[in-house]
């Protein structure tokens, strides 16, 4: 079975053939999320690795090798890692090193900007041979921005790359090894995105005072107004911005908008100045479309939200006349955050024409979204998303049962799961999405819900005393995972079902090792099998990968 791996003290992982998964690390306090240092190990470690490709019968050699900073090395990509950053290997000698815009059978020069232990991150410079499924990337701007890094990467590539890396997590991270029977069964293939353009639904752009260049670039820069940005931030940098005109990932009525304020903005007659987040003086902070759809009609509604460093809707009413005339558009509002932050959520919000929400329909029940409220950013792969959860879920249909759904956000999971259960509790640490999910409840006319407002990351001895033994336990957690107080409710709670819910597959892996195998300095036992990992690709073109895994109690 599955849940019956030998636990092991410290979190080691050693692997010939993907060198980039060396070590996981066990925190004791709190669960953080991982960084490209914790898929690397020390120097033992990496000998480790070279004494396995000597076992194996690897030509390459064994001894140790140790770049520095500045020394240009060929390298060759084997597979795609975190953030989506290629893992390659220095020709010839085995060492591992990270690269961004690096992808899978590609032959390059690299130079080494930084070196942790036994891994090193290198940039770029020039490529000797491409990878082998490469595409002409869409995007004009794909070369630069830090959105979608594979564009230029087959669609069919780019699964095989994030299932492979799923499914690789899940044997080192999780310790599920391919000695266990049923393995093969358990690890399921990638569920493809049937749109890979125009799947977003939320869309956030950033104003600044000076456009981020490229180097080859540079000769085109200006001076006054026609220098200023509208677009994403540039890749590392929180205050460089990358002008975009377009968007190939949000929808034809976001792009309209996106091309009508920057038709206009710069004109010196409007006196709109950008935000700059250095010196904290402009007016103009983010522009942030949403995208709904009408009920009744089916068709597309767009919600744009200016954020803006105070309140002067004289200033934006120029903005406002130009983009309402869009028939798409039926709400525009204004988020004012005056601090020096650069977040997009304001201290007070108006609207500033047509209505202050729009409505979103997901697994046939219907959804209030505010400017600021959580919802799948994808709505036609959640759609996909939710139906998985709920086959997994497996409820009778008898309302005999209770789910018990944690980090529930705005309800979408649990809602969704209402109309078959007996009573749903959901707890969720934003005040804002706890008020949103008693609100979606009462607009579909779910009375068999309660949410509560709580800090999961905080739970006392006592949690649990608020609601019934729970059937069946939904966990969607952030990427940070889930906190080891959590854990240790869990294993106590025995659940028979946990359908736990993934944004990040790293610690995803490692919350199934805890809850199969336990956490041996914690003196705690595992007490789950592990019937399920479902990969879905929520955001072609992205790194980012979901997954649904089912436990069921051993």
């Amino acid at each position: 079975m599955l849940a019956t791996t030998p636990v092991h003290g410290l979190r080691y992982v050693v692997m010939p053939t993907r060198s980039w998964l060396h070590r996981f690390r066990c925190c004791s306090s709190s669960l953080a999320p991982l960084s490209p240092s914790e898929f690397s190990g020390g120097n033992k470690t990496q000998k480790k690795l070279n004494d396995e490709n000597n076992i194996n019968g690897s030509n390459e050699k064994t001894a140790p090798y140790y770049p520095k900073r500045g020394q240009t090395v060929e390298l060759v990509c084997e597979s795609l890692g975190f953030k989506g950053k290629g893992i390659c290997k220095v020709d010839g000698t085995g060492f591992v090193v990270m690269c961004d815009r690096a992808l899978p059978g590609e032959r390059f020069l690299g130079r080494i900007t930084r070196r942790k232990g036994s891994y090193a991150e290198v940039t770029k410079i020039k490529t000797i041979s491409p990878h082998k499924d490469l595409v002409e990337a869409p995007c004009e701007y794909a070369s630069y921005c830090g959105g979608c890094k594979s564009q230029n990467l087959s669609y069919e590539a780019q699964l095989r790359a994030k299932e492979e890396q799923v499914h690789e997590l899940i044997r080192h991270v999780g310790r599920f090894s391919d000695n266990n029977p049923g393995l093969e069964i358990v690890l399921k293939p990638i569920v493809a995105c049937d749109i890979q353009f125009n799947y977003r639904n939320k869309m956030e752009f950033s104003f600044g005072p000076q456009r981020w260049l490229p180097i080859e670039m540079l000769h085109e820069k200006e001076d006054g107004p026609k220098n200023f940005a509208l677009g994403l931030h540039a890749p590392g940098f929180f205050d460089k911005v990358l002008n975009v005109d377009k968007c190939l990932l949000q929808s034809e009525p976001g792009n309209l908008v996106l091309a009508a304020v920057q038709d206009c903005w710069r004109d010196p007659e409007l006196s709109l100045s950008p935000y700059n987040c250095r010196s904290h003086v402009g007016f103009l902070k983010h522009l942030m479309l949403r995208t709904g759809r009408n009920v009744e009609t089916g068709s597309q509604e767009l919600m744009v939200n200016f954020v803006t460093s105070s309140y002067k809707p004289e200033l934006l009413k120029p903005l406002v006349d130009r983009i309402s005339s869009i028939p798409q558009v039926v709400s525009i509002m204004n988020n004012v955050n005056s601090s020096i932050g650069n977040t997009s959520v304001g201290e007070k919000e108006y609207t500033l024409y047509g209505k202050d929400t729009i409505t979103e329909v997901l697994r046939g029940l219907t959804f209030q979204i505010s400017a600021n409220s959580f919802f799948q950013t994808n709505t036609h792969q959640a759609e996909v998303l939710y139906k998985l959860i709920e086959e997994s879920a497996g409820l009778k249909g008898d309302g005999s049962e209770v789910v018990l759904d944690l980090f529930c956000g705005t309800g979408t999971i649990g809602l969704t799961l209402a109309k078959r259960a007996k009573h749903v509790y959901g707890y969720e640490v934003v005040p804002q999405a706890i008020t949103d999910a008693h609100k979606n409840a009462q607009i579909n006319g779910i009375e068999n819900a309660t949410f509560i407002q709580g800090d999961l990351n905080k739970i006392g001895e006592d949690f649990g005393n608020n609601f019934p033994k729970p059937d069946i336990v939904i966990s969607d957690p952030n990427r940070p995972g889930m906190h080891m107080k959590l854990i240790k409710f869990l294993l106590k709670l025995k659940s028979p079902r946990i359908i736990y819910v993934s944004c990040n597959p790293a610690t995803c892996a490692r919350d199934l090792d805890y809850l199969c195998h336990g956490v041996e300095e914690k003196n705690l036992k595992g007490c789950y099998k592990l019937m399920s990992v479902q990969p879905v690709d929520m955001f072609p073109h992205t790194p980012h990968i979901e997954c649904v895994c089912l436990l069921e109690l051993a």
